[in-house]
């Protein structure tokens, strides 16, 4: 499970044939709350609404033809899109309780869903034994390097367009967002500080990261794109040397976040392309004065959570 910057430069190519590049913007009234200068990188805006979409897309250029994995949501579209796109057979494991919405817009890219289990670990074990009985490839979530490639060309567009940043902001899940970040950042821009966040209702990355060994904790976030309950090895090995700064926010404040994109920013953000923003007002003194991107990694709100 190798790597680097050359794999986000050859993905590149790969994404470009398929999605332009996302905006980036700023936005006065998230500046002046902040204290900040604050840039948000909407992946919101991508064809499923996340930013995993990238990762996909890299990994089905590779040639796989029928792959399995498991999840709760944006990993699910992105490899359901991505297999739709190149023709491929896509099967997706989703916990008993995932979102109908959620299970539904995997299902109209094409891709078969199965739901099993009371929660991820669950689906994980269910995905792990289709894989081995159907030949598929199984898709880790988090130790797969094609998907980091991908997910990197979103930190190469961030860098292109603000050379000078002093931090970016990074949701963390799995960890594929701030590995790559945290990679991209030490070749295009060895000053700025990558700064992960994650749900402290679902602590398993965080305490991996504080901690240096994987581990595995309660995952009772109601942020979909938060809730994994272990460390995966490949971002954890690639975050352990690099991530500046690793802190938790509460589920509640990044609801409050959700509100301050959606009045301030003009911006449908689910819980985890919140998280970011409730960093930076959770904790202002961090980033008073300084340049700072956060990432809106998707916008797949459920009907729970807009209301």
């Amino acid at each position: 499970m190798e790597f680097t910057y050359a794999d986000v430069r050859a993905a590149r190519e790969i994404v470009r044939r398929h999605l332009p590049p996302t905006p980036m913007w700023r936005y006065p009234l998230l500046d002046e709350l902040t204290g900040a200068t604050v840039f948000v990188k909407h992946e919101n805006t991508q064809p499923v609404g996340a930013f995993k979409v990238r990762g996909g897309l890299t990994l089905l250029a590779t040639g796989v033809r029928d792959t399995v994995t498991y999840s709760t949501g944006n990993h699910a579209q992105s490899l359901a899109y991505a297999s739709h796109v190149h023709g491929a057979r896509c099967t997706v494991v989703m916990p008993a309780g995932a979102s109908a919405e959620r299970a539904d817009a995997v299902r109209q890219w094409g891709a078969e869903v199965v739901l099993k289990g009371e929660d991820l670990g669950a689906a994980q074990a269910h995905a792990e034994e289709l894989a081995a009985t159907t030949g598929a490839r199984l898709v880790s979530p988090g130790d797969t390097p094609e998907l980091l490639a991908g997910v990197g060309t979103l930190y190469q567009e961030i860098f292109e367009a603000e050379p000078d940043l002093d931090a970016v902001v990074v949701p963390i899940g799995s960890g594929t967002g701030a590995a790559a970040a945290c990679v991209v950042a030490a070749a295009l821009a060895p000053r700025c500080r990558v700064i992960g966040v994650q749900s402290a209702s679902s602590p398993a990355a965080h305490d991996s990261w504080r901690l240096g060994t994987l581990q595995t904790r309660p995952n009772r976030t109601t942020v979909a794109g938060l809730a994994t309950g272990r460390g995966f090895a490949l971002p954890q090995r690639i975050m352990r040397d690099r991530l500046a700064d690793f802190r938790l926010v509460s589920d509640e404040e990044i609801a409050a976040a959700r509100r301050l994109l959606a009045s301030r920013a003009h911006t449908q953000a689910e819980g985890a392309g919140a998280a970011a923003l409730a960093l930076v007002t959770k904790f202002p003194e961090m980033f008073a004065g300084l340049r700072v991107a956060v990432v809106c990694t998707g916008g797949n709100a459920d009907p729970h959570e807009l209301s």
